[in-house]
């Protein structure tokens, strides 16, 4: 049997990230992970790969497993930590991983679109996760459709119910009967447009591509007995990995028993994600040479220089605002201090509160320090407001809290534009920013002044180009063009769940 697919009930596998469950600030796409290790423990490298990466996608998580012969897929709904335990681990025996954690950007949030997923090949099968966003999703649709089915064996089409862009590029590459998958992968990828970092495998190598644009980071680091490849460099260091360098722009690495070589399928034109610096990335992450945290700090200094104010106290909305707040602190000598405490235990909720109790304040995440804030003049500083939601919440806890003054700082210009390369904004006609100008947004979370730092200011603190940046969320300017709007949108593929074109359902074994 080449291949086993597995699952376990669980819950919903959504996270809870706001003050109002129901009003989601920015999220990724995805964490990828993959690691070429003979004599190691694969898979629980992957597990703690995946466990680093967790703050790039909390809907499912899966791992998939070769050790030459057959490729084994466990994944499912929920955090990495509640998708899989010891003994599961200990029965994904191999020298060869791939690992997945998923935010949805393209296709609903569930489990047939959980990551990595699968397919046969003509010589053996094939496991794929991606980081990113694809927006010529109707394009791929049309080539997998064009595909030939083998006459009497599994379609290699889809998976009954997979409504992402990830399994139409399973797919294409799976489909080589006159060539190798390496050779395959050189044919698909130019095709492909949007953002995309994958990794993939088959039964003896390892493969990672990172789009042109270098929109999502990918770098690749080094074992005693093997590689890695990751989302961001924390995961490496979580697993005593050495960084050797980011995966280029329009580059494939392919991975086996004879080392590693490297293929250049596109021209690098660099436009790496400017929000990776502001919110997505760990603070210890390093992309394109520059400290994440370092770039935070120097946010906070510039939005101080940009927007001072009279003030007793610098405070952070933990833990997206913390290294901006320190920054904004240290430049206007404003004491910094802890304003609100957060509920570490509530990532996740599986009851959601009615409109009554939302009404009524409900905080399942953040409280006020009262004896902070009371008879203080406050600066608050977050990473981004969306909706507003959620600073309307916090500004109202603050004032309860005695607060004299409440001035909101946001170390982001404000979002205007939805992300179609793999950030799951609001729509622009939910985005706060797009119908307000600042004084109006001021008045609408109740704050008594608001200050977005300058998008020069964001762009210079990051240490990059402002041309070898993305920054299509705050100026409507996006580096790969779209395609018409009907064309975009997370549920394109929802409407085609039953075309014939997709394929039928491949096999999967319950774990209960």
């Amino acid at each position: 049997m080449p291949y086993q697919m597995s699952k376990r009930t669980g819950g919903d596998g959504r996270l809870t990230t706001a003050l109002d469950p129901q009003d989601q600030g920015p999220q990724d796409a995805c964490g990828v992970f993959g690691v070429w290790a003979p004599g190691e423990d694969v898979a629980k490298l992957t597990y703690f790969g995946l466990y680093a990466l967790q703050h790039r996608g909390q809907e499912s998580a899966g791992i998939a497993v070769s050790n030459g012969r057959q490729i084994l897929v466990y994944k499912d709904m929920g955090l990495v930590s509640q998708v899989f335990d010891e003994s599961t681990l200990d029965s994904l025996k191999g020298h060869l991983a791939i690992g997945h954690s998923r935010y949805s950007t393209t296709g609903a949030s569930t489990w047939q679109n959980a990551q990595p997923t699968f397919r046969p090949t003509g010589d053996g099968s094939i496991a794929l996760g991606h980081n990113g966003n694809l927006i010529n999703t109707a394009e791929l649709r049309e080539m997998v459709g064009q595909l030939p089915g083998p006459a009497g064996e599994l379609d290699i089409k889809g998976v009954e119910g997979a409504t992402n862009d990830t399994s139409l590029v399973t797919a294409l590459l799976a489909h080589h009967p006159d060539t190798s998958l390496e050779q395959r992968a050189l044919e698909v990828l130019p095709e492909l447009r949007g953002a995309y970092c994958f990794v993939w495998m088959n039964e003896d190598t390892l493969y990672a591509a990172r789009d042109p644009q270098g929109i999502r980071p990918l770098v690749l680091g080094r074992l005693d007995r093997g590689w890695v490849v990751a989302s961001e460099d924390a995961a490496l260091a979580t697993i005593g990995a050495s960084v050797v360098r980011e995966v280029e722009p329009g580059e494939m690495i392919v991975i086996d028993e004879n080392g590693l070589r490297s293929h250049k399928f596109a021209e690098p034109a660099p436009k790496g994600c400017v929000f990776e610096y502001v919110y997505l990335a760990r603070p210890d992450a390093t992309i394109s040479g520059r400290n994440v945290h370092e770039a935070r700090v120097e946010m906070g200094r510039r939005l101080a220089r940009e927007f001072p104010v009279e003030a007793d106290l610098v405070m952070p909305v933990p833990e997206s605002g913390t290294p901006a707040a320190s920054g904004y602190a240290a430049e206007s000598g404003i004491p910094f201090g802890q304003g609100f405490v957060k509920n570490a235990y509530v990532g996740r909720t599986f009851i959601q509160p009615s409109q009554t109790l939302r009404q009524l304040g409900i905080r399942l995440k953040l409280n006020a320090l009262e004896h902070m804030i009371r008879g203080k003049r406050i600066v608050v500083v977050d990473d981004s407001i969306v909706r507003g939601n959620t600073q309307r919440a916090q500004v109202r806890m603050l004032r309860e809290a005695g607060a004299l003054e409440v001035h909101v700082r946001i170390s982001s210009p404000p979002v205007k534009w939805p992300c179609f390369y793999g950030i799951d904004f609001a729509t622009r006609a939910e985005l706060i920013a797009n119908g307000l100008d600042v004084d109006e947004i001021a008045a609408s979370v109740g704050a008594d002044s608001l200050g977005y730092i300058s998008l020069e200011g964001m762009v210079q603190a990051t240490g990059q180009p402002e041309e070898r940046l993305c920054q299509a969320c705050f100026t409507g300017t996006y580096p790969i063009e779209l395609p018409d709007e009907s064309l975009l949108g997370k549920h394109l593929l929802e409407a085609t769940l039953q075309s014939p074109t997709m394929g039928r359902a491949l096999p999967v074994l319950n774990n209960p």
